[in-house]
């Protein structure tokens, strides 16, 4: 692992330092994890965007989707 210097406002320090007790882990812990879970959902929302953009590029037709909800199956609750 590579060594950091991140600058916090006293504020946001201090929570970070109370979810971390609260999550029985220490701050850097904290912070990885924090860290890894927004790179995630930036990742998920680049991937919602390019599947938007590419469904405005080429819309589906209307045709093929209603022949595919003929034949589709649903389970039965």
């Amino acid at each position: 692992m590579e060594t950091i210097q991140v600058v916090l406002d006293s504020e946001l320090l201090k929570a970070t330092d109370s979810a971390a007790r609260r999550a029985r882990m220490n701050r850097s812990a904290l912070v990885r994890k924090a860290l890894r879970e927004h790179l995630q959902h930036l990742k998920v929302k680049e991937l919602e965007a390019r599947e938007r953009r590419a469904y405005q590029e080429q819309p589906q037709d209307v045709e093929e989707v209603e022949s595919w909800a003929q034949v589709a199956a649903w389970p039965e609750e």
